[in-house]
């Protein structure tokens, strides 16, 4: 009887597992880690939806369109969070991104209104250094000056491909000089953000490609007050992270769910403490203590999504070039 009992149990189980609906999201490896925005987001969800929420880390931002595109429509993902405007008109190319019925009172730096992706964040891209450093105030006088950096591949990194839409926006035509001048500060190029910024914080370089939001991880989470984002001359380049949802997905109802969810107060109250970027709707507290620290650009720059693959791939053949030297 004891053995009948437990058998039915477990069937019971089994079953209650199976009625469980599954909503798979794929995502970049910082939001996925243990100090990432992951597992508190899956903790708050989870409590709303009655589903399990599973997070993939595919790499960096970048590589996850590279694997929605390898996948397809066979894809287990049913949202993809984390890519940028630098990438959205290319995923769109894909016809495999849904639209969604989000709408928000949005407190980005730029009007919202596209149809397919939902943004959760936002932030500069800047170059963070220890605050012993003479910064230089633009990227010539980077190029120009002797410290040394760690950058992030454009072909896999969302930081590194914005690094290269700065340097395009900001220059123009003299991107080329440009790069030609920082190659010899280049220490290493590496796959993703999170190695790039290891680097730096083991002392192999002397400033690594960020955010200015960064040095709040410092102050706040460390209680070190010895980084700082360099402000430069140019402008710094915006960069808004979005989610989108795939046409495949067997639980598009859930999908919707999670990305009504990520606009909401429980979801934007995470996202400065955990993934150390501006929220895309203010939550009802504002901006934690340490912020209004930050460096605040004089001039935004981003290049229009529908403009961006183009220039992508022209500045990705003039990095490359000037890497090759």
């Amino acid at each position: 009887m004891k053995y009948l009992g437990c058998i039915a149990g477990v069937f019971a189980a089994s079953m209650a597992a199976a009625e469980t609906p599954e909503l798979v999201v794929y995502t970049y490896d910082s939001f996925v880690s243990d100090w990432g925005p992951g597992p508190a987001v899956e903790t708050a969800f989870e409590a709303e939806c009655a589903c399990d929420l599973k997070f993939v880390g595919a790499g960096d931002g970048a590589a996850l369109l590279a694997r929605i595109k390898l996948e397809g429509a066979r894809t287990d993902a049913d949202v993809v969070l984390g890519l940028d405007t630098n990438l959205t008109a290319a995923a769109m190319e894909t016809e495999l991104f849904a639209p969604h019925s989000v709408s928000a009172e949005y407190s980005l730096p730029i009007a919202w209104d596209d149809a397919n992706f939902v943004p959760y964040d936002w932030g500069y891209f800047a170059f963070v250094h220890r605050t012993g450093v003479e910064a230089p105030t633009s990227l010539k006088a980077l190029g120009e000056s002797d410290l040394k950096i760690v950058i992030q591949d454009p072909r896999s990194s969302t930081p590194g491909l914005g690094l290269l839409m700065w340097v395009k926006a900001a220059y123009g035509d003299e991107a080329p000089m440009v790069w030609e001048s920082l190659s010899d500060n280049i220490v290493t190029v590496t796959k993703g953000w999170s190695e790039a910024y290891g680097l730096f914080l083991e002392g192999e370089a002397d400033m690594a490609l960020s955010y200015t939001t960064s040095p709040a991880y410092h102050l706040i989470a460390e209680e070190d007050a010895g980084f700082a984002a360099a402000a430069f001359d140019e402008g710094h380049y915006l960069q808004v992270e979005v989610a989108g949802k795939l046409a495949s997905s067997d639980q598009p109802e859930l999908a919707d769910q999670f990305l009504a969810f990520m606009v909401g107060e429980a979801f934007q109250t995470i996202i400065p403490t955990t993934n150390w970027m501006y929220p895309a709707v203010t939550p009802e507290a504002g901006l934690p203590t340490g912020f209004e620290t930050l460096v605040t650009p004089i001039k935004s720059l981003l290049v229009p999504a529908a403009d961006a693959p183009a220039i992508r791939d022209a500045a990705l053949a003039e990095w490359l070039t000037a890497l090759s030297k």
